[in-house]
């Protein structure tokens, strides 16, 4: 019913997460009804994405393929005693945001989830360990999300750290609370148990 250089398009759309059938449509026939240098210029980023895009060897973020290391952790204004434990790259982005954090990175690569086939050896978390002890970390912040399985990494991690005989270091986890806007009857179990965890006294 389509032609086939459109159905082909279609069907690379739909493969991408959170693109169902008819959203992968919608973006195609969308960029058909653009200019092509629209295309072109989509086409060409997607081309370069892979040459041009790398790890940090040390944080495990995306760097440029030129660069040697992350500036994040270069960067002579960073703290490298301070390091945030994050499950993906793109979590640093949120962080980043809150122009808060002066400290360094370390991207895990996911979180261990059993059901899904991931387990601690698949992710950095050894290299991790020999980073804590080369730049003499004082303070650890797991940010791994307010899951299960971020729950269960942080645990895990923490009590590696503890195993590895790392002499004073904080490990500290992030707060977790009710959202502002959000009813009480509507947070879920794990959030509602860190706001009582998380209570502050207020005289």
């Amino acid at each position: 019913m389509l032609p086939k250089a459109l159905e082909t398009l279609i069907e690379a759309l739909g493969e991408l997460p959170g693109v169902g059938a008819r959203t992968a449509e919608r973006y195609a026939y969308s960029l058909l009804k653009r200019d092509r240098h629209v295309s072109e210029r989509l086409a060409g980023a997607l081309a370069e994405l892979h040459s041009g895009v790398k790890q940090c060897p040390v944080t495990y973020a995306l760097i440029d393929a030129a660069e040697n290391v992350s500036p994040l952790y270069s960067d002579t204004a960073r703290d490298k005693q301070l390091v945030a434990v994050v499950e993906e790259p793109l979590d640093i982005i949120a962080l980043e945001k809150t122009k808060q954090f002066r400290g360094t990175y370390h991207v895990l690569g996911g979180a261990i989830s059993p059901i899904d086939g991931v387990g601690p050896e698949q992710l950095h978390i050894p290299e991790l360990i020999e980073r804590l002890k080369k730049d003499h970390v004082q303070e650890v912040i797991l940010a791994t999300n307010a899951s299960v399985e971020g729950e269960s990494t942080a645990l895990y991690i923490q009590r590696h750290i503890q195993e590895s005989d790392i002499e004073d270091i904080v490990v500290s986890r992030l707060a977790r609370g009710i959202p502002v806007g959000v009813d009480l009857e509507y947070a879920d179990q794990i959030t509602l148990t860190h706001a009582l965890q998380g209570r502050k006294q207020l005289s």
